[in-house]
């Protein structure tokens, strides 16, 4: 692994963040405040006589140019149809992706909310409302570059990367290595079985985090990990609590969704299969950054014989939740 002081985002000081603003023709007053994001760097900066800004710098050589431009395209796509999403400010040649000393960086307005209640099913109504609306526009073509959902990048690519860069302790290894093969079986079973289930543009990473909730709407502040998958992408993290309150929550947010765009039932089998693939993601996206000083320092409790022997029992709980009865709409 590289040395933490040569990671790249290691040149990325304060006054670095200042001059890459003024670039693109702002004029900072030199107040800079790092907010929470660890794939990114993320940054509110102050403007003279304006507002502050948000920018984000990318993290080197995780996406390609042409794959953050049919993000931002897709944002302005939405927001140019007032769907309440925040999109990247273009500048004045009209370009929304920027580049700064090797840096590539997009300029965000700051935009006020707080976290979304899901405990109020109303609210959940409104939420389905919004996606169907992000998912009819999702709809109409699709993405060229960006990722598709799929088991082999999220479930097998992570498994071979965790075995061969001996992420594991050596007495766990062949319990992870057989249990990973045995969730990757049994979803690609229940893929087989969910055929209707159409690809389309859609968030990819719709959690509560994601939501600023502004006016009694949601609002996205953070399309990084768009991608191609089925809808229910979008709306299998907004799920907690018992089955009996899934199904409460479920039906909700199918209800407003369907005012906008059609859901297809037959999508609800892949809920257990996607909270699967973002489980295993996660724990190799913590081994992939682990060479980012930040990882560390905001992690340390991964990597550890502890960690992965609870990893290990969590996707075990998820193999028998592979199998359960999947959540219907009443």
């Amino acid at each position: 692994m590289e040395n933490g002081s040569a990671h790249p985002f290691a040149l990325l000081s304060p006054d670095m963040v200042i001059d890459a603003v003024e670039s693109s023709g702002l004029v900072s007053d030199a107040r800079v405040f790092a907010l929470n994001s660890y794939e990114n760097r993320v940054y509110q900066v102050g403007i003279e006589e304006s507002v502050p800004i948000i920018v984000k710098f990318y993290r080197p050589q995780r996406w390609s140019t042409a794959q953050i431009l049919e993000e931002h395209e897709f944002s302005l796509e939405l927001a140019d149809l007032e769907i309440p999403i925040v999109p990247p400010i273009k500048n004045a040649e009209g370009k929304t992706l920027l580049e700064f000393e090797g840096f590539r960086f997009a300029i965000f307005e700051r935009r006020g909310g707080h976290p979304p209640e899901f405990d109020n099913l109303d609210n959940l109504l409104v939420m389905g409302r919004f996606l169907g609306r992000m998912h009819q526009v999702g709809s109409m073509r699709e993405f060229q570059t960006r990722n598709t959902l799929s088991i082999e990048l999220f479930a097998e690519k992570n498994v071979s990367f965790l075995l061969e860069h001996d992420f594991l302790p050596p007495d766990l290894r062949k319990a992870y290595e057989s249990l990973a093969q045995d969730l990757i079986t049994r979803m690609y079973s229940i893929k087989k079985e969910s055929r209707q289930a159409k690809l389309i543009r859609t968030h990819g990473d719709c959690h509560i985090g994601n939501v600023l909730w502004r006016d009694d709407t949601p609002h996205f502040v953070d399309l990084d990990d768009c991608m191609m998958a089925p809808a229910i992408q979008d709306m299998w993290m907004l799920l907690s609590g018992s089955r009996e309150q899934r199904l409460q929550q479920l039906a909700e947010i199918v209800d407003g969704y369907n005012e906008f765009y059609h859901f297809n039932p037959s999508e609800l089998p892949l809920i257990e299969t996607y909270r699967t693939l973002r489980l295993m993601n996660y724990s190799a996206w913590l081994a992939r950054r682990w060479d980012d000083p930040a990882f560390p320092l905001s992690f340390p409790w991964f990597n550890t014989e502890n960690y992965w022997a609870g990893h290990i029992l969590e996707l075990r709980e998820q193999l028998a939740a592979l199998d359960e009865p999947p959540l219907v709409i009443y």
